[in-house]
């Protein structure tokens, strides 16, 4: 007589590991696909390639991955967002975003004793810090998730042109800086 082996199912987390697995399998083949196109010579060094073809590779990729968790998203029946946020990562990307963004406000709290290490402020400057925190982390979410002109702190055209100028090797002025007449 046999014995009945008992199957059991897979848990949420092994068909999360399985659909990542084909994500990255997806996005490995994407970027196969475009060096198979020619667009990209097959020998060539990574190092050599321009930031066009790096772009290509990455697009690739990215489109890959993306389809596939889409793909998921059709068969669990869940939301394009919120696969798509699933990255199975610790933190979550989509979050450490928001967070990253906020830091800059987070580090100008007024009342924050910056001199003296987290370990040695007090319990209640400590409290403050983490209420003020969560409120900015609350909004960045928020922004994030909702957007429509919700942000946590707007940075002026001006400042935006001049980062991207320096960003991409120009000078640290907006576009219409070099029209200024020359005071003489």
């Amino acid at each position: 007589m046999r014995t009945m082996r008992k199957v059991g199912f897979p848990t949420p987390e092994a068909l999360d590991d399985i659909w990542q697995r084909r994500a990255t399998a997806a996005a490995i083949l994407a970027v196969r696909d475009v060096i198979r196109g020619g667009a990209i010579p097959p020998a060539a060094p990574v190092s050599r390639l321009t930031d066009v073809e790096l772009g290509w590779l990455f697009a690739a990729a990215l489109f890959g991955w993306i389809k596939t968790r889409a793909e998921q998203a059709t068969a669990e029946g869940w939301d394009v967002e919120e696969t798509l946020r699933r990255t199975s990562l610790n933190p979550q990307p989509w979050d450490a975003g928001a967070i990253e963004q906020i830091l800059p406000e987070l580090g100008a709290l007024p009342n924050v004793d910056w001199n003296n290490p987290i370990g040695a402020w007090s319990k209640d400057m400590m409290t403050r810090f983490l209420l003020e925190a969560l409120k900015l982390t609350d909004k960045a979410m928020i922004a994030r998730d909702v957007g429509g002109g919700i942000a946590t702190k707007r940075q002026s055209l001006d400042q935006m042109q001049r980062i991207a100028s320096a960003e991409a090797g120009g000078p640290l002025m907006t576009p219409s800086e070099p029209n200024d007449p020359i005071g003489i």
